[in-house]
């Protein structure tokens, strides 16, 4: 029987996008149609969302305002596109529809931490999920790292292999339940389950493998710990014994280790934390938080950052990892224990031997770890995609505003908003921090860290992440978008891609590329200034550049400036050997006696000899190089055992020491023919060469260089015309340099913009690339 049409009643239909599949939407979609008392449906399609809905006009006004104002608090709406529809006299009620298919609009949210119910529910000895390790609802748990398509539905994750038990399938499709279409869940009795093994596939026998594992941690031993997106390298940080086993295994020697606690009042005994850092910790994205470290730190966790005045903390994000100490503190009914600071204190680092990229398998886990881990805690489902932990601090000159060091779990794949629609373009970073960058419409999605491509491994995990993203996103590239070295990995396997698509492939000069990325973040496609600080960089001339003052406007940029060459004597070695890049700065002052006795105990002879006949030092513009050179000369570090050891180690001299005058007459600038201006830091290092006191020399070298930079970057934006500054590359996480420039150029009454949502380093290089390919086709330069 057909109703009587209601003149007063209407009938829109409603497409939602954004990250709007996989964070209860649908649900949430139900209950608000329910709540105002109207007819129809809601599915997900390969948009978004997309939603059938009738009722009185008032009502359904009604329901599209709150799809706005009280959507999940994991959603992000980026439109909700109403159109008027006739009403459909033979619907009554309303509905959740199987997902439709078409052509992929929206994309899957980041995994998340266990949400405060389901902690209540894990800890509760009288409900079924009571220590179950893979509890979560639409609210919490695993998204992206175990998606394998969209639309996102169970069938398309690597949860289809668990068929839902009859009490599970009954909250999955009870309305009011929290776990109403949670594609991920599950129980003791149909999900996933957790084992125990030694590395060599020996099944270890033990009832509770988080019992044991416990266990296991306490007697010093090391445990790969699978986590959402691969596993964890864990050991107990008190354990110094144990620290530097894993140190010694995962060939580490001086790398500072993340570390795990409880919560915030367990991170207050290791660090100072601020609200924002604390707000930052407990937040769902669970990344590592970058903080100060507690006066004693060193004394109770040694060799955990060794002579760093920070140290990186997190807290658990998933099930298993908060059993592990929920077992630490003896077991507790209820969730009141995780309100008070807890003993147990975790290194826990990415699981991948050195120089490889994260373990993510089980048998990938027994195989690439068993020169490293005692044991493997493991389970039966599937990671589908690697992602590591992000990690970041908070900028304390920027209230609210925080600084990437790596982009992950937590905040991939989201999209960022580039104002316009443009081509697809996929770009594919640099060599160092690798990530890759997809452009859809008007939105760009930065995959999460793959790390440097130093080995075959890493470079196929590389391609893998490329593909991955092209097929979660649907989307073909128009264009292929990479570094200028010829010889990176990145640059060969989008040159690969290129010709096998057809399309047409842009070389982004790795600079442009750090100025550009910090563009693409605040939308700016006109003229701007950039300084792009940097480790190192192929240059347009062919030589490693690093320290440069170019004009960006959209895809073209002009290099102003640079600071003055050094040396690196050796070539590559004077990255790794702080020294000799202090040697070359001492020969080109004339000061080779003093660079003999300086340097004494190494081969300084022989380096000055080449020096002398100018064979194997080639020049650099680098910024990090010069940091290298202070940190050698005023002997904070002689030897680099990771990437920007010795200028981290100089800015905790420098921060150790406090405030500094700079050097009178310590910089000076020149125009060069050719060169345009040079900002040279020579007259600083022969008062360096006299301190006698290594963390006063430090506080003075960053002070003269801040104050250098400021007058060359101002001067420079005066005589173009420009008032805005953009400031990227690596070195610009150092938060001296950091907050000094961003207080000098703003004192000049010019507007500074930095990286904030992406990584400042090379992590960030991929959206530059994007961006400056986009804008090329947008100016016709490629077709």
């Amino acid at each position: 029987m057909l109703r009587k049409i209601d003149p007063e009643r209407v009938a829109r239909r409603i497409v939602v996008r954004g990250v709007v599949q996989g964070v209860g939407f649908r649900p949430f979609v139900f209950r608000i149609a329910r709540r105002h008392g109207l007819d129809g449906w809601v599915r997900n399609d390969g948009t978004g969302v997309e939603i059938r809905v009738q009722g009185a006009a008032v009502r359904v006004e009604r329901f599209i305002h709150a799809l706005a104002e009280q959507a999940p608090p994991t959603a992000r709406v980026s439109l909700i596109e109403p159109e008027v529809i006739a009403p459909d006299p033979h619907r009554s009620g309303f509905s959740i529809l199987p997902s439709a298919g078409g052509q992929i609009a929206t994309t899957i949210g980041p995994d998340l931490a266990v949400c405060g119910d389901c902690l209540e529910e894990l800890f509760d000895p009288q409900n079924r999920r009571y220590r179950y390790p893979f509890i979560n609802c639409t609210h919490c748990g695993p998204r992206y790292t175990l998606t394998r398509r969209l639309p996102y539905d169970r069938a398309t994750t690597s949860m289809a292999g668990f068929a839902l038990c009859p009490e599970c399938g009954s909250e999955y499709a009870d309305p009011a339940n929290r776990r109403f279409h949670a594609e991920p869940n599950a129980c003791p009795a149909c999900g996933p389950r957790l084992s125990l093994r030694e590395v060599h596939d020996v099944p270890a026998l033990v009832r509770d493998p988080i019992s044991a594992t416990g266990q296991r941690l306490r007697l010093g031993e090391i445990v790969a710990v699978k986590g959402l997106g691969g596993f964890h390298l864990a050991c107990d940080a008190a354990n110094p014994f144990a620290v530097a086993t894993l140190r010694d295994r995962k060939r580490r020697p001086a790398q500072p280790f993340a570390l795990m606690v409880a919560n915030v009042a367990s991170a207050r005994r290791l660090a100072r934390v601020s609200d924002e850092e604390a707000r930052l910790l407990e937040s769902p994205e669970r990344p590592v938080v970058l903080l100060a470290k507690a006066a004693d730190f060193d004394r109770q966790f040694t060799g955990i950052a060794p002579g760093l005045d920070e140290v990186g903390l997190m807290l658990p994000a998933t099930p298993i990892q908060f059993l592990l100490f929920h077992e630490a503190a003896g077991r507790p009914d209820g969730t009141a224990w995780l309100q008070a600071a807890q003993d147990l204190t975790l290194v826990m680092t990415s699981a991948n031997p050195h120089g490889e990229p994260l373990v993510r398998e089980n048998e990938e886990a027994f195989e690439r770890l068993e020169p490293v881990a005692d044991e493997v805690l493991f389970h039966d489902r599937e990671i589908v995609a690697r992602c590591d932990d992000s990690v970041l601090r908070v900028r304390a000159d920027l209230p609210g505003h925080v600084q990437f060091l790596r982009r992950a779990r937590g905040y991939t794949p989201l999209a960022w908003p580039l104002g316009r629609s443009g081509p697809a373009v996929l770009a594919f970073g640099a060599h160092l921090k690798a990530t890759v960058c997809l452009t859809r419409g008007a939105e760009a999605f930065l995959s999460p860290h793959v790390g440097g491509l130093e080995n075959p491994a890493a470079c196929a995990v590389l391609d893998e992440t490329a593909e991955r993203l092209q097929a979660l996103l649907a989307t073909v590239p128009d264009v292929v978008a990479h570094d200028l070295h010829p010889d990176y990995h990145s640059t060969r396997a989008a040159l690969a891609l290129a010709e096998r698509l057809g399309v047409p492939a842009v070389a982004v000069q790795h600079h442009h590329a750090h100025i550009a990325a910090v563009c693409a973040e605040h939308g700016i496609d006109g003229p701007v200034l950039g300084f792009a600080a940097d480790g190192s960089g192929l240059g347009s001339d062919g030589l490693p550049w690093g320290g440069e003052l170019l004009r960006v406007d959209g895809a073209d940029f002009t290099r102003l400036g640079h600071l003055a060459p050094l040396a690196l004597p050796g070539g590559d070695k004077a990255a790794r050997e702080p020294w000799r890049v202090a040697c070359g700065v001492l020969h080109a002052l004339g000061l080779d006696e003093l660079a003999a006795r300086r340097f004494a105990d190494q081969d300084v002879t022989r380096l000055l000899d080449l020096l002398a006949r100018g064979l194997r030092c080639p020049p650099t513009t680098s910024l990090g190089r010069w940091f290298d050179a202070a940190a050698g000369l005023l002997g904070v570090r002689s030897l680099s055992l990771y990437e920007g050891h010795a200028a981290m180690a100089l800015e905790t001299q420098a921060r150790r020491y406090g405030a500094a005058l700079p050097h009178p007459g310590g910089w000076h600038m020149e125009e060069r023919p050719g060169d345009g201006s040079v900002l040279s830091l020579y007259p600083l290092f022969p008062q360096l060469a006299d301190e006698t006191a290594p963390a006063r020399g430090a506080a003075v070298f960053h002070a003269t260089l801040v104050d250098g930079l400021v007058r060359w970057i101002g001067d420079a934006a005066r005589a173009q015309g420009l008032r805005r500054v953009a400031l990227g590359g690596g070195c610009l996480l150092n938060r001296l340099l950091a907050e000094g420039l961003r207080k000098g150029l703003l004192a000049r009454g010019l507007e500074v913009f930095e990286a904030g949502e992406f990584p400042t380093g090379d992590g960030g290089i991929a959206l530059g690339q994007a961006w400056v390919a986009r804008l090329a086709v947008r100016d016709g330069r490629i077709g």
